[in-house]
């Protein structure tokens, strides 16, 4: 059960971890298109959401502080989820799809991450660390 749980782990991180790195590293590109979205601060927010999801994805992944970690992605994916895949404004049929499909998307990992969250919160001896 440990090695499933651990494969687990490691298949929900891989996205933030991945997508956390984007953020820091092309900070500048990203921003552009989160001020398109009319998100305040693009740069910051950009910045800021990187580090969120990096430490969120890193804390599942190790199992350190899985329950800050956790509530980090949330706080990252629900506001990401209504600022950045508003599909309900797209106007092209397909800018609408992949909006919607992100915006869904993100809104799974959201849930994902409160099941994460209420399975430490409520058990505490969820085998979360890599031993």
């Amino acid at each position: 059960m440990g090695l499933l749980i651990l494969l687990a782990r490691i298949l929900f991180s891989i996205i933030f971890i991945n997508s956390g790195i984007g953020h820091i590293t092309n900070t500048a590109q990203m921003a552009q298109y989160a001020g398109s979205k009319n998100v305040p601060m693009p740069k910051a927010a950009v910045f800021i959401s990187g580090v969120m999801i990096l430490l969120g994805g890193l804390s599942i992944l190790l199992g350190f502080w899985v329950n800050i970690g956790a509530w980090l992605l949330i706080i990252f994916l629900i506001p990401s989820a209504i600022m950045m895949h508003d599909f309900w404004n797209a106007e092209d049929p397909m800018d609408r799809q992949n909006e919607m499909i992100h915006f869904l998307k993100d809104l799974s990992l959201a849930g994902a991450a409160f099941m994460i969250w209420y399975l430490y919160a409520s058990v505490g001896n969820v085998p979360w660390s890599l031993g």
